[in-house]
C-alpha cells in the first residue's frame, strides 16, 4: 500500500510570489493545445480548410473563456444548484474552488460557435480540429488534482494494488468509518486506520490521467490522422471521453454532498452518459450524411 508523497502546493516561490503546482498544471494544458494544434494545422486536409497556425491562440483565448465561465456555472447548476439560489455572491467565489468538466465542455461549445462564426467556419468543423488537442490538457488538470491530493478515490482494500492513503481525507475516512462497521470488521482495514487513521483509496485522478488524457488522445490522434466525415472526430471525442470518465467514476469519490444517485450512478456518470449517446447518433450522421473533411470555401 502506497501513502501519496504530500507535495508541496507551491512548485516555484518568487519573494512574495508563489506559483501553485495546479496553475502550472494549466499552463502546460494551454502549451500543449498550441503543440498539438501546430501539428494539426499541417495536416493536408485541415490546411485545405482554411485553418492557419495564427488562429490557434485566437482559438485557445475563446476556449480559456468557456472553460472558465461554463465549468463554474456547470458546477453551480448540476451539483449545488440548491445552495447558490440561495447564496448567488457565492457563484463568484471561485477561489473557494467549484468547476464542472461538463459545464467547462458546454462552455467550450458555445465559445467554439462563437469563434467559427467570426471565422466563417462550420462549428463541427472547428470541433473536429480541436478534438486531439484537448485530451493531454485534461491529463495536466488531473495530475495537478493528484499533486493536490484532492478528488481522491473511493475505498479499496488494504491488498489492492492499487491502494493509496491520502492524509487530505482523513475527515472523509473517519466518517466512512462510523458508516461502514461491517466493512471495518475486517482485520486489515481495521489495522490500516488505527496505524494511519487513514483508510486506503484508489488514486483515480492517476486513472483520469490514463483513460481520459493519454488513451483519449491516441485513439483521436490516430482517428484524426486521416480525412473523415465532418462531425466524426467530434462524435469520436463524446463517445471516448464519455466512456472513459464513466469507468474513472467506478473508482472516484462522488462528491459528499451529492453521494451516488439513481442505480448508483455518480453525477459524473449521469452527465458522462448523454455524451455517449450523442457521440453514437453523431458517428452514424456523419458517416452517412456528413461530408467528408475537404477544403474550405
Amino acid at each position: 500500500m502506497l501513502i501519496h508523497p504530500q507535495f508541496d502546493p507551491v512548485a516555484i516561490h518568487l519573494g512574495p510570489l508563489a506559483i501553485r503546482w495546479y496553475g502550472l498544471m494549466y499552463l502546460v494544458g494551454f502549451i500543449l493545445f498550441l503543440l498539438i494544434g501546430r501539428l494539426r494545422v499541417r495536416q493536408p486536409f485541415i490546411a485545405k480548410q482554411g485553418w492557419k497556425v495564427q488562429d490557434l491562440d485566437d482559438m485557445l483565448f475563446y476556449g480559456v473563456l468557456g472553460v472558465i465561465l461554463g465549468g463554474r456555472l456547470g458546477y453551480v447548476i448540476f451539483y449545488k444548484l440548491s445552495f447558490y439560489l440561495a447564496n448567488p455572491l457565492d457563484i463568484f467565489k471561485v477561489w473557494e474552488g467549484g468547476m464542472s468538466f461538463h459545464g467547462g465542455f458546454l462552455g467550450v461549445l458555445v465559445a467554439m460557435w462563437l469563434f467559427t462564426r467570426r471565422r466563417g467556419h462550420p462549428l463541427l468543423e472547428g470541433t473536429d480540429l480541436i478534438a486531439p488537442m484537448i485530451p493531454l490538457g485534461l491529463a495536466a488538470g488531473r495530475l495537478g488534482n493528484f499533486i493536490n491530493g484532492e478528488l481522491w478515490g473511493r475505498v479499496t482494500s488494504p491488498d489492492s494494488r492499487f491502494a493509496m492513503l491520502f492524509p487530505q481525507a482523513g475527515a472523509e475516512d473517519a466518517q466512512w468509518v462510523m458508516t461502514h462497521p461491517q466493512a471495518m470488521a475486517d482485520q486489515a482495514m481495521a489495522a490500516v486506520f488505527a496505524q494511519f487513521h487513514g483508510l486506503p483509496r484508489y488514486p483515480s485522478q492517476l486513472f483520469e490521467v490514463a483513460l481520459e488524457g493519454v488513451a483519449l488522445f491516441l485513439l483521436l490522434w490516430f482517428f484524426a490522422r486521416r480525412a473523415r466525415p465532418v462531425g466524426a472526430v467530434s462524435g469520436m471525442f463524446l463517445v471516448g471521453y464519455g466512456a472513459f470518465r464513466f469507468l474513472a467514476e467506478f473508482t472516484r469519490e462522488p462528491d459528499a454532498f451529492l453521494g451516488l444517485l439513481s442505480f448508483g450512478l455518480s453525477m459524473g456518470q449521469w452527465l458522462s452518459l448523454p455524451m455517449v449517446v450523442a457521440g453514437v447518433i453523431m458517428l452514424v450522421w456523419s458517416y452517412r450524411c456528413g461530408p467528408v473533411a475537404s477544403s474550405h470555401v
